[in-house]
């Protein structure tokens, strides 16, 4: 019986993907490099922030760290200038709490912004959020997803987790958990080859759920 859902943040929770761009690029110009449009950013998340600027960066880039370091002082301030949650997730993440389930995050976007982000947009809806810093590898290490059972008092046999990239489908199998592929997100549904289940919806988790 599951007892705990663990999902992951942009592109499963949250479209977050205007506000990335807009900070990618305003750290690129404060260089002079070439701005990035909304699908290279696209393909660029997923791996943590550091990723994204090594991957927006021109080739053979030096000062990657210091464009790091701009992004992430403008992303904090500019965060939830567009990004919502996708339609139907408030609705299934209050289903899922009145069911008595018990609900984490776990994310490669830097610590600080996902507590942000979960706080601004779900309020007590999450119990648990982790996001990605020093002493927590990122994701798919399963470091992450071991240490947010541990805090929801949940076990592999009674936890579920839901993503919407390999990287997701990666670390479920990492952490010998059941994995949910959601394809609203960021990646096509070719990406979620291996994943134990499909939704194309977000009702269709409660469906996934409740079946098991």
């Amino acid at each position: 019986m599951i007892k705990a859902v663990i999902f992951d943040l942009d592109g499963t929770l949250l479209n977050t993907l205007e506000d990335l761009k807009e900070s990618t690029n305003f750290a690129l110009c404060k260089f002079g490099y070439p701005e990035r449009t909304l699908n290279e950013v696209r393909c660029f998340v997923g791996n943590g922030v550091k990723k994204l600027i090594e991957r927006a960066v021109p080739e053979n880039c030096t000062n990657i760290d210091e464009c790091l370091e701009i992004f992430k002082k403008n992303y904090s301030e500019n965060m939830c200038n567009h990004t919502k949650p996708y339609d139907g997730i408030l609705k299934i993440l209050e289903e899922l709490h009145k069911d008595g389930l018990k609900i984490g995050v776990v994310s490669n976007k830097f610590d600080s912004a996902v507590k942000d982000l979960c706080k601004k947009y779900f309020g007590d809806l999450i119990d648990c959020v982790i996001g990605q810093n020093d002493d927590v590898p990122k994701k798919p290490a399963p470091n992450g997803v071991l240490k947010a059972m541990k805090e929801l008092g949940a076990d592999k046999n009674s936890t579920i987790y839901a993503g919407d990239s390999d990287v997701d489908v990666q670390t479920a199998k990492n952490a010998q958990l059941p994995c949910i592929g959601v394809t609203w997100g960021f990646r096509t549904i070719e990406y979620l080859k291996g994943a134990d289940f499909i939704a194309n919806q977000p009702e269709d988790i409660i469906k996934i759920i409740r079946s098991l």
